[in-house]
């Protein structure tokens, strides 16, 4: 996996939410993954593909995940959106010169997804949520505009994934601060989650629409006991600039 460029990480953490900053970095990074790499989290997302599934990932940036899912089997169209033109003109670029067919890259705010009603089967994200946490004040009560841009998000995904479709969160948010959001009363869908990683975790939600429970709507009783937000300083096996996020967002 490639590592972020001293050259490319921003000042502050604030940069993240600047679209400018996202176009700068693009044009000169080639690559890189947040949250890993799909070789860490196979073994959680590989049980939920197949041949036929159509598949959105959001916020895809310069991340290799599509091609990923491509090599996995999945046949029923990939389509990576990106808000910044300079990313997904590069992806586009770099897909024509390897010959790639079955990924689409297309130019997308993830605030307001272009896409039809029920149009995939999964929809993907893989650190894309966690920026709209940045300055996001108290991790217990967010600032309103975060959680209008969150909800926006959530409500957009749970719109183009068709009855039954599945949506994959890949996050450092953990549950109990991410449960407000995924079980706001408009989105039907059940919630799972895992975690990968060594000694650290990353939150891997799955959450399958129109799936919603008795036992899913009581998904808070099997939570852990919510925690103080802290910074984790054991950080050997994280990519340098996940660390950036986990000290900013952690317990969000």
């Amino acid at each position: 996996m490639a590592a972020c460029d001293d050259d490319v990480a921003p000042s502050t953490a604030s940069a993240y939410l600047d679209p400018s900053y996202w176009d700068a970095r693009f044009g000169k990074e080639e690559h890189y993954e947040w949250f890993k790499d799909f070789s860490h989290f196979r073994h959680l997302l590989a049980p939920l593909l197949s041949p036929s599934l159509s598949v959105l990932e959001v916020g895809c940036g310069n991340s290799r995940l599509g091609e990923d899912l491509l090599r996995e089997g999945v046949a029923g169209g990939i389509t990576c959106v990106d808000l910044s033109p300079v990313a997904v003109q590069r992806m586009r670029d770099r897909l024509a010169a390897l010959g790639t067919k079955g990924v689409d890259a297309v130019v997308a705010d993830m605030l307001d997804l272009p896409f039809e009603h029920e149009s995939f089967d999964l929809v993907i994200e893989k650190g894309t949520m966690d920026v709209l946490f940045v300055d996001s004040g108290d991790p217990w009560d967010p600032n309103p505009t975060t959680v209008e841009n969150v909800m926006k998000m959530l409500n957009g995904i749970h719109r183009v994934l068709k009855p039954e479709g599945i949506f994959v969160s890949i996050a450092f948010g953990q549950p109990h601060f991410r449960r407000r959001f995924f079980e706001a009363p408009e989105l039907t869908w059940s919630i799972e989650y895992s975690t990968f990683g060594d000694s650290f975790h990353y939150f891997f939600y799955t959450l399958k629409k129109g799936k919603r429970s008795l036992e899913s709507s009581s998904y808070q009783n099997t939570l852990p006991s919510p925690v103080a937000p802290r910074i984790n300083m054991v950080h050997e096996e994280l990519e340098s600039e996940d660390f950036i996020f986990l000290t900013n967002l952690d317990g969000l």
